[in-house]
């Protein structure tokens, strides 16, 4: 026989193949949000201060047209958790976030049992054995992954699945049905279908690789640094307090720190904390002292800025300065 479905909350849902124009309530169902183009794409980014290069644009409007995740892998720090929020805003769309830590696990991630709320609807029983439906929707906690697919959601949510990698291989794959048909199995209740199917990304650090049955499943791309002019553009949007000639120093400072021997290369994010930080101690350019004194900002291990400190920095700074000089 076959599983049954359920909209999630009571009622049969249609299967996410149905071509009906309108939902099981009656209400017009929203297709996965797409882009006219990948120009297109770049420039909705952009409005939202994030400035993709054209492969990135290229990955997510394909995403969005093939109706797949998009995976995106790269080092921390080069805004890859941000093309989530971005999307949330320029979509209009809630952004429903699982972080993955070591140990994740299918309650804290899809679903599980109220367990407090059935017992005491058991002993409000009086312990009767009649207690076969205190396994119903009643009593299910819904988490990031269930919540997903909900057809309360009125248009396609955007569901951030962040730093898979930390998570263990077993738990990649709870992620294969939803990924294929954007549903979940739950052996008391039967399948749950999303009506308006999640705009879905998973990004990862790398810190392990992630099996082939998932990436196949997803749009993948990799996230690189950004170019010195892309880097500037992004503090200039921002960090927009701080002055143009100190932007541009920070932004070639941290050029040239990701070609030096340190074991942990400073992000975008490292950049503009930078940037902030060296606004708040009135800097209008930089130099050797106020550097030595804020290298924590930017690289995040004893052993790098032991490195850097002292004649290196001050030696990349005469090289920024010179290069930065006003024409």
């Amino acid at each position: 026989a076959p599983t049954p479905v359920h909209r999630g909350r009571g009622g049969p849902l249609p299967s996410c193949e149905a071509a009906a124009p309108v939902s099981a309530r009656g209400a017009p169902i929203s297709r996965m949000p797409v882009f006219d183009s990948i120009e297109d794409t770049r420039a909705t980014l952009a409005a939202e201060r994030y400035f993709s290069d054209e492969g990135l644009a290229t990955s997510l409007f394909l995403a969005l047209r093939m109706k797949k995740a998009l995976f995106l892998e790269g080092e921390p720090g080069v805004g890859k958790t941000d093309v989530a929020r971005v999307l949330s805003r320029a979509l209009d769309a809630p952004l429903l976030r699982l972080q993955c830590y070591e140990g994740l696990d299918i309650g804290h991630a899809v679903y599980e049992w109220n367990y407090p709320r059935q017992l005491l609807e058991i002993q409000a029983r009086g312990g009767s054995e009649a207690v076969d439906d205190i396994f119903s929707e009643e009593f299910l906690l819904r988490r990031p992954l269930l919540q997903a697919i909900d057809s309360s959601h009125r248009k396609a949510p955007v569901l951030l699945i962040d730093e898979l990698d930390r998570a263990d291989e077993e738990f990649e794959s709870f992620l294969l049905e939803l990924l294929d048909d954007f549903q979940i199995t739950i052996p008391e209740l039967g399948t749950f279908r999303a009506e308006h199917p999640p705009v879905t990304v998973i990004t990862s650090n790398r810190t392990r690789e992630i099996h082939d049955a998932l990436k196949r499943r997803c749009i993948y791309h990799w996230i690189d640094y950004p170019s010195a002019e892309q880097e500037l553009q992004i503090v200039r949007a921002k960090a927009p307090e701080a002055d143009e000639r100190l932007a541009r120093q920070v932004v070639a400072f941290v050029q040239k720190l990701r070609d030096e021997e340190v074991y942990k290369r400073p992000g975008v994010a490292e950049s503009l904390d930078w940037c902030r930080a060296l606004t708040h101690l009135s800097a209008e350019k930089l130099d050797p002292e106020t550097v030595d004194r804020t290298l924590g900002l930017l690289l995040k291990y004893q052993d790098d800025v032991d490195l850097v400190r002292g004649r290196r920095a001050a030696a990349i700074v005469a090289e920024v300065e010179a290069e930065t000089q006003p024409a």
